[in-house]
This record gives C-alpha cells, structure tokens and sequence, in this order.
C-alpha cells in the first residue's frame, strides 16, 4: 500500500484532485461572462439583422433613409463574435486564478500577525 501512495506523490497529484480541478476548469470556462454575452449579442445580432432584412420600406423611412435594423445587426454580430472570439484565442486558466488568490491570502493573513 506503501507503493501505491508513493507512486501517486511520485507521479504528481492525486488523480481525485486532478478530476476536481478539471471539473473547476469546465465550470469556469462554461459560466465564461464572455460566452454569455457573445452568445446573446451573436443571437441577436441574427435576430435584428433578420428583422432588418424582411422589413418593409416603412421601416427605412422611418429611419431617413438608412437601415437601422441591418447596421445594428451587423454590428451586435461583429461584437459577438469578437466575444466568442477573444473567449476561444484567450481562455480562462483557473490554476492561475486560484494560485493568486492564495497568494494575496497568505500575504494578508502573513501582515494580519505581523
């Protein structure tokens, strides 16, 4: 039994703490504040961009001449995108975070004494 708890500090990590924290990763990354709101600004984005191009011409002289729907729709897509975008180039490192966090709380708690 001996072995098995040397090969696991040998190995690394324990494999249950490995599983939690990749757990941790999935959630960080799934509750992402930029894939929320790049998935809500690309749907709709879509949605106005829709509107705009099966309006009528009421809409358009509504607006002076100019179609507000389809600008606004690009543009609420091109901010989506970029969201999603910047989400996919630039995840979130959780290990990082949490390493942080530790440190400023063992730096507070160290001038807390001192």
């Amino acid at each position: 039994m001996s072995d098995d708890s040397s090969r696991d500090s040998a190995a690394g990590r324990d494999p249950e703490i490995e599983r939690t924290e990749e757990a941790r990763s999935s959630a960080a990354s799934l509750f992402d504040l930029r894939r929320i709101i790049g998935g809500l600004f690309t749907l709709y984005g879509v949605l106005v961009l829709g509107a705009g191009l099966f309006d009528g011409s009421n809409a358009k002289e509504k607006a002076s001449g100019l179609d507000i729907n389809i600008w606004t729709g690009l543009g609420m897509l091109l901010l989506g995108f970029g969201m999603l975008a910047w989400m996919a180039l630039r995840p979130v490192d959780v290990r990082a975070v949490q390493d942080e966090m530790d440190e400023s709380d063992g730096r507070s708690a160290g001038t807390a004494e001192g």
